[in-house]
């Protein structure tokens, strides 16, 4: 197989859509993306049987408990999928939207707006609902898009793909505009990153190695979606119920995604009453604990923490927790160890809150909430095409908005520079 050759011809493909995406109108787009539930409702069994077949692999080959939720398409993660694209189809179009008017010299009258992308890459693992989200949105924004999954999910994604192709095709699209990667082998992704004269942008979601590797070999800008190392730091002000309610659904809900909790910092003023509580509540639910000495003092079933513990994403039934001294401790050990994906403070002082969401430069910061809702759904977004951890124009999850750009459009009547 010559990948460089493929590769080109989807780059070209994918170019052509996308000039073609820029001139449909956003009702055109809307029933495309109508016809693309459409199929998919049609295809459901299809789906499914492909998505056993990578379960089964995935099983054979010792991936985590946790690697295998991700992957699975249940019932009602699909009818999840369906529905968010129902949603993207209701949300406003941002392209052609006026950003702001402004008057130039020599009478000159300007205005900033919203512009497709052009053509989109993405790299991602495990979950296949990733295929149709990230789609979805990128045909809404009318970009083209070239997707290729983790290779436990290649069944899935195939199938995926296959029936959005066709729900482009019925609709008068360019079926072009989503193409999927049909291979598994690592090389192909090293060309697609250097695909720059046909792709504008690649977004990697997925393990930091992963993301190391497309920001490390990309000749093309990346937006990245990096680990989420997220914490929750339980104020001296806390009500301990809630502090415990929100620690169990950030880390038990479920476990295998960026915005599970993986560090609990507890202020010393509350250790002694809480610590047993949570252990009691967390051992139940069979969650490993590793802890600070001051923890494990407090927990004889918990483990020692180890330097890299404070780093670690574990996507697993495991959480480190410390105990500090004040807030301020909290906040400079998320600055030092954290992802800036999700962080929270359980506390009942204004002040206390204040502090926290002002000082932690995460790229979302929560008071007396789970950080399992950075998630493009919940945040009205319809789907997402991940979190991003960049300090850039796309922070946090990522919808429609922040997969446009931007161009100028200057209206004068002959006028020529002085």
């Amino acid at each position: 197989m010559n990948y460089q050759v493929e590769l080109e011809k989807m780059g070209s493909q994918a170019r052509a859509a996308a000039v073609s995406l820029r001139r449909k109108s956003a009702r055109q787009k809307n029933d495309a993306l109508a016809a693309i539930a459409e199929e998919l409702l049609a295809r459901r069994d299809e789906i499914r049987a492909a998505n056993v077949i990578d379960l089964e692999s995935g099983a054979q080959n010792d991936l985590s408990q946790a690697m295998l939720d991700r992957l699975e398409l249940t019932p009602e993660r699909f009818d999840a999928v369906v529905a968010g694209i129902n949603v993207v189809k209701e949300l406003p179009d941002p392209v052609g939207t006026i950003e702001r008017k402004f008057e130039m010299s020599q009478g000159l009258s300007g205005e900033k707006v919203r512009v497709p992308i052009g053509v989109i890459g993405i790299i991602y693992e495990s979950r296949p609902n990733v295929t149709v989200d990230a789609a979805v949105l990128c045909l809404k924004a009318g970009n083209a898009v070239i997707l290729r999954g983790g290779s436990e999910s290649i069944h899935s994604n195939k199938a995926l793909a296959a029936a959005m192709g066709e729900g482009l095709r019925k609709s008068g699209f360019p079926s072009t505009a989503v193409q999927l990667l049909p291979w598994t082998d690592r090389e192909a992704v090293n060309l697609l990153l250097k695909l720059s004269s046909y792709i504008d942008v690649i977004i990697p979601r997925g393990g930091e190695g992963l993301i190391r590797l497309v920001a490390e070999n990309s000749t093309i800008p990346v937006i990245k979606h990096y680990k989420g190392v997220c914490h929750i730091y339980i104020d001296i002000a806390a009500d301990e119920d809630m502090a415990l309610d929100i620690v169990e659904n950030a880390k038990c809900q479920r476990p295998g995604v960026c915005n599970a909790v993986e560090t609990v910092l507890i202020h010393q003023g509350l250790a002694s009453s809480l610590v047993p509580k949570l252990a009691s509540r967390l051992l139940s639910r069979n969650v490993e604990l590793r802890g600070d000495s001051a923890f494990c003092r407090l927990v004889p079933e918990a483990k020692l923490a180890v330097e890299d513990d404070w780093y670690e994403e574990y996507l697993d039934m495991i959480l480190s927790v410390k105990i500090v001294p004040d807030i301020d401790t909290a906040i400079d050990h998320i600055e030092y160890y954290g992802s800036h994906h999700s962080d929270a403070i359980v506390s009942n002082d204004n002040d206390a809150s204040d502090k926290f969401v002002r000082d932690v430069d995460s790229a979302v910061v929560y008071v007396n909430a789970s950080t399992r809702f950075t998630d493009g759904a919940q945040f009205g977004m319809g789907a997402e095409i991940g979190i991003s951890t960049d300090r850039i124009h796309a922070r946090g999850p990522m919808g429609l908005s922040e997969l446009t750009t931007y161009k100028y459009r200057v209206i004068g009547n002959g006028q020529i520079r002085n």
